[in-house]
């Protein structure tokens, strides 16, 4: 079966810009009620991986998550904002980016994804244990950003929800899965599988390249990707910046697990023809390895209990 991912054309963070492109997003692929019901606990599931401000593309951008939000009330469901950050916590980085009160005004609660319960994933992985306040969730809008990654080339869809297994945990599986990319690849994809979000909404209004996912360069694309396959979604943003999607561990992976639709003869494209505005002057990371080592994990957690003391002295 054919799958259908929106392009739409979102040239700032202008919440009026913003809004009317989430809507069109929505309309093109069949309406919201087609994706959640009134009364739904939504979970909205951004990139918050470490307290950076909206001057750089690190995490998502708050109109965008701020405009996701309305959109889901208005409608009737009951969204709220989740994520486990990597570094810090999810209040932290909500304030960071100055999208606190605007949430607090739209009586949207934000949620540290923690209480972890283990899950079992599938035959080849052992249980991996997943917020239970994620699996509470009626509904998952996933919310990720169009990113370089050090050790993944890139992350435009799947990887995010990598974010629903609470706090160093994910350092752990970097441990214990990191040292063949494939491995590791197996368990974001059947994480992704598991939640089984009901839309991913990619923002690449501003994306970022270079020393990704963190500390690299913000650029300018103008773009919101939605749809509900993520591969397919990984596919489209592929295109935008120029690569080969083959060359994405994530996506070459999914293909070996039969996951998603590669074929991108498959793929039906609506909303605005981004064909004459391809970014041809992406800059991919130099890849460092996807495992960490033992003093890797270890150094990594002493640092985040600091960041959280650190928070706890100021509040």
């Amino acid at each position: 079966m054919d799958t259908t991912v929106a392009v739409t054309r979102c040239e700032t963070y202008e919440p009026p810009a913003v809004a009317e492109a989430i809507e069109r997003q929505f309309a093109l692929l069949g309406g919201v009620e087609r994706f959640v019901k009134r009364g739904d606990r939504v979970l909205i599931k951004p990139n918050f991986i470490a307290p950076r401000s909206r001057r750089y593309a690190t995490q998502t951008h708050p109109t965008v998550v701020l405009e996701v939000a309305r959109l889901l009330k208005d409608f009737g469901a009951r969204p709220f904002v989740g994520d486990s950050p990597a570094w810090s916590n999810v209040f932290t980085c909500v304030k960071k980016l100055k999208l606190d009160k605007d949430l607090a005004k739209l009586d949207v609660p934000v949620k540290e994804l923690d209480k972890p319960k283990s899950c079992t994933l599938s035959e080849r992985n052992p249980k991996v244990k997943i917020s239970s306040v994620v699996l509470e969730a009626d509904a998952i809008v996933n919310l990720p950003k169009l990113k370089t990654h050090q050790q993944l080339v890139a992350t435009f869809a799947v990887k995010n929800m990598f974010g629903c297994v609470p706090g160093k945990r994910k350092a752990l599986w970097h441990l214990t899965r990191g040292k063949r990319t494939d491995d590791f690849c197996r368990l974001l994809i059947e994480i992704y599988k598991h939640l089984s979000p009901v839309l991913t909404i990619i923002d690449a209004v501003a994306a970022m390249d270079r020393g990704g996912p963190i500390h690299g360069r913000t650029r300018d694309l103008g773009w919101l990707i939605a749809g509900q396959d993520p591969i397919a979604c990984e596919t489209v943003c592929s295109e935008l910046v120029n690569i080969n999607p083959q060359d994405l561990p994530i996506v070459s992976q999914a293909k070996a697990m039969t996951f998603g639709c590669h074929d991108r003869n498959k793929i039906r494209t609506l909303g605005e023809d981004y064909s004459q505005n391809i970014t041809t002057d992406f800059q991919l990371p130099t890849l460092v390895p996807v495992g960490f080592s033992l003093l890797h994990v270890c150094k990594s957690v002493c640092k985040q209990i600091l960041l959280l003391a650190r928070i706890r002295e100021r509040s």
